[in-house]
């Protein structure tokens, strides 16, 4: 008997056999042919079908259980796609295998050839990633590792401190400083090259001394950290003249050219920043004092068997502690996806049982939580500021989780944690 080879097949019919009785792999076979013989006319009769080549080895799998069989047929077939679902659907005419009722459905017919160009698609991939790693780099490839090169050699060390600085550090009577070396080659990088980095949390010598000649400009990333930059250089006494902040939640080593240039248009000076880090500190010594004057008349109420952890503010109904309150299964699933969103400059919009609603855009995040009323938790890449705490107050949110808050939690009914927070 002819068989067709398995590689020539174009389509492969699948069926499942149900026999109400024990029968081999024989019967099963025998039944196809003679039960279909005649059926479908002399052009599609099996056996010839077979003998020709155009269908192959029909395979049968068999499990028998219980005085039952059931199983799989796989019928290989090259001829169209009309006649491959005519030989399907004669297949589930066999009512009988030998003694036993039977039922035969054909699950599905599959197109081998579309597993071929799979094949085909992934090892073309395969192939042009080696060539584009074997072959010279273009010119446009050239030209940028040229100036790569460049702008590694315009990068200086400067001083006795051999901080690494722009080439224009003498010439230039603006200077802006930066913290680390990445930072001031993204600046050389786009044309800037009167930049010069701290190198560290220290004061370097170099910067005071700067400081007393030219009029220096502090850029600083756009988080936390950058802050304390900022407070200490200006506690330590460095005569720094203007302040800059990279974007919310972004590095400057990492911002594009675009928002450099809008970022040193926005500078402040640095007498404005040291009136607001002077408005911060009253504010928080007198919500001290008050805190203070309080906190005698209240103690007596606290139920001394409460451990410290639990134990709630005299002046709120929230702990102190706030995030080791949090259910451990919100604790986890906060911390997965804030570290998800690290610089995404996205959000994630949860219901109460922690199922992800949608991932937007920041600038999206108003009007979408406007929109969804079953918000639980917010999580977004950025700082939670009072225009954020604001705009979702009214939308009975629980949780707003964000890489770092400006808020104090007694501003607000809505729970604030930060990145620091979910540790």
């Amino acid at each position: 008997m002819g068989k067709i080879s398995p590689v020539s097949a174009k389509y492969m019919i699948h069926a499942l056999i149900s026999i109400e009785g024990v029968v081999d792999k024989p019967d099963v076979i025998g039944a196809i042919f003679g039960q279909t013989e005649g059926l479908l006319g002399s052009e599609l009769e099996l056996r010839e079908l077979q003998r020709s080549g155009r269908i192959g080895r029909i395979e049968v799998n068999l499990n028998t259980k219980g005085g039952k069989t059931t199983g799989e047929i796989v019928l290989p077939s090259s001829l169209d796609k009309a006649e491959t679902a005519v030989i399907g659907a004669a297949m589930e005419t066999i009512e009988r295998i030998g003694p036993c009722d039977s039922k035969v459905t054909v699950n599905f017919i599959e197109d081998v050839r579309i597993s071929k160009r799979l094949q085909v698609v992934e090892r073309a991939k395969q192939l042009l990633s080696d060539l584009k790693s074997k072959v010279l780099p273009d010119s446009q490839d050239i030209t940028d590792q040229v100036a790569q090169s460049v702008r590694m050699m315009e990068v200086i060390e400067y001083g006795k401190d051999k901080l690494a600085a722009g080439p224009n550090i003498d010439d230039s009577e603006e200077i802006i400083v930066v913290e680390g070396r990445a930072d001031v080659l993204n600046l050389v990088k786009h044309g800037i090259k009167n930049v010069i980095a701290l190198n560290g949390t220290s004061i370097p010598e170099t910067v005071r001394y700067l400081g007393t000649k030219k009029v220096l400009t502090l850029f600083v990333d756009g988080d936390r950290g950058g802050d304390l930059i900022i407070r200490g250089l200006l506690d330590a006494g460095v005569e720094i003249d203007y302040v800059i902040k990279a974007p919310d939640g972004k590095e400057v080593e990492e911002i594009t050219k675009k928002e450099i240039h809008k970022a040193l248009r926005s500078k402040i000076a640095v007498e404005q920043i040291r009136m607001e880090l002077s408005k911060s500190t009253d504010e928080t010594k007198k919500g001290f004092v008050k805190r203070a004057a309080l906190l005698p008349q209240q103690r007596p109420q606290m139920r001394p068997s409460i451990s410290g952890n639990n134990r709630l503010s005299a002046t709120t109904n929230k702990p102190n502690n706030f995030s080791s309150r949090i259910n451990p299964d919100e604790h986890k699933k906060f911390k997965e996806l804030l570290d998800d969103l690290v610089g995404t400059r996205a959000a994630y919009l949860l219901d109460n049982s922690l199922n992800v609603l949608g991932k937007i855009p920041i600038s999206e995040l108003e009007n979408s939580v406007q929109n969804m009323k079953n918000t639980y938790a917010v999580i977004f890449d950025g700082i939670v500021d009072r225009n954020v705490v604001s705009s979702m107050e009214g939308a009975n949110i629980k949780y707003i989780v964000g890489m770092d808050s400006r808020i104090n939690p007694r501003e607000t009914k809505i729970n604030i944690l930060s990145q620091k927070d979910l540790r």
